[in-house]
């Protein structure tokens, strides 16, 4: 473009073209050269169980697909990794929002680490949002010891609506790392409190991290998560803290008293430890492999296991049922006729939902 500067009005002025721009994107970039190589199921097996920890971390965001074309790909791959599982212990974490655990299993991770050998993954669940469906996925960065170790890895998930603070393919995860070799898998759950079922259900030893002074004495003798917890430890026991932490072990050892004794004759203990200082972890972990070796002694180990595979059996056929009815066009255009019935007062939410279910079956037969 002209200056008009340069026009023959302005005697004496004079203006220079500028240098010419480059282009902004780089002529010589080839727009191919970062496009990542689709790997088939079969070259995503032989990746896992060499160990290689980029190709698991793409199978398990196949695995955590909502994509129907990838769901069929993680089975397939799932499948094929399943001969080269079950080598691990499997240790679930809950307990409180801020009891300390992402802190705690740093501490626990490096230590068995660097005491026993081998590979630790740690497959740590972040609640999700229920406006913006989001997560944060930022219990990496609490994990400092951990996430720099090369025999460690740690794997953030949303609970993306799953019950129970677990993420729904959270035990498919499990199968994945375990045929990529690590021996020891961690599950940290949301803390949700008193709802741990599906955490419990896929691990061998579950441990509930505690605060002292948290509640009177009835509050731990409540029903729920305090009678499926393997081991209670109670975090922040130093400082000027350590004699509450020593009355609340006496407390909840009490408690435990009142629950009949679980199906793998195990009794529960109740140990003292500081996350932040590395107190008492080592009895923690001794605890933990002194279970694993009474379980396997009596057999409720492999039992266990067992039962577990039958339980996600059927969680699994629920699962699909209810994705199956939700997405059934005929069911989807009454459930707003149904809605609108209910809201009116025209007929009981039961019966509009026995009546969306008696179509259902009809339509299936």
């Amino acid at each position: 473009m002209e200056h008009p500067e340069n026009s023959s009005e302005y005697a004496g002025l004079q203006v220079n073209s500028g240098v010419e721009q480059p282009a902004i994107i780089n002529p010589y970039l080839k727009r191919n050269r970062f496009r990542r190589r689709e790997l088939s199921a079969a070259d995503m097996v032989e990746g896992i169980v060499k160990g290689d920890v980029t190709i698991l971390s793409q199978a398990v965001t196949l695995v955590e697909s909502v994509n129907p074309d990838h769901q069929a790909k993680a089975q397939e791959v799932i499948n094929k990794c399943l001969p080269y599982s079950g080598n691990s212990i499997r240790v679930g974490i809950s307990g409180v929002p801020g009891a300390g655990k992402s802190t705690s299993i740093d501490e626990f991770g490096i230590h068995v680490l660097n005491e026993k050998g081998g590979r630790l993954a740690v497959l740590a669940i972040d609640p999700s949002s229920e406006r913006s469906k989001g997560s944060i996925l930022g219990d990496k960065t609490r994990m400092e010891k951990l996430s720099t170790h090369p025999d460690s890895f740690i794997r953030p998930s949303p609970t993306a609506g799953s019950l129970g603070g677990v993420a729904r393919k959270t035990r498919e995860t499990i199968i994945l790392c375990e045929a990529a070799g690590f021996d020891k898998i961690f599950v940290e759950t949301v803390g949700v409190g008193q709802s741990e079922t599906a955490c419990h259900s896929m691990v061998d030893f579950f441990l509930l991290i505690q605060l002292a002074g948290t509640g009177d004495d009835l509050q731990g003798i409540k029903r729920g998560i305090m009678e499926i917890c393997d081991g209670i430890v109670i975090n922040k026991c130093d400082g000027d803290n350590v004699d509450k932490c020593h009355m609340a072990a006496t407390n909840f050892r009490n408690a435990l008293h009142f629950f009949p004794q679980s199906e793998s004759g195990w009794m529960p203990k109740v140990l003292c430890y500081s996350g932040f200082y590395g107190y008492g972890i080592k009895e923690v972990w001794d605890m933990i492999y002194e279970y694993v070796d009474f379980v396997k002694a009596n057999g409720y180990f492999d039992y266990r296991r067992n039962e577990q595979s039958k339980y996600w059996m059927y969680e699994t056929i629920n699962e699909q049922l209810r994705l199956n009815f939700y997405n059934n066009t005929l069911i989807k255009q009454q459930l707003q006729l149904a809605e609108r019935t209910v809201l009116a007062g025209e007929q009981t939410s039961f019966t509009a939902a026995q009546n969306l279910l008696d179509t259902y079956f009809k339509l299936i037969k």
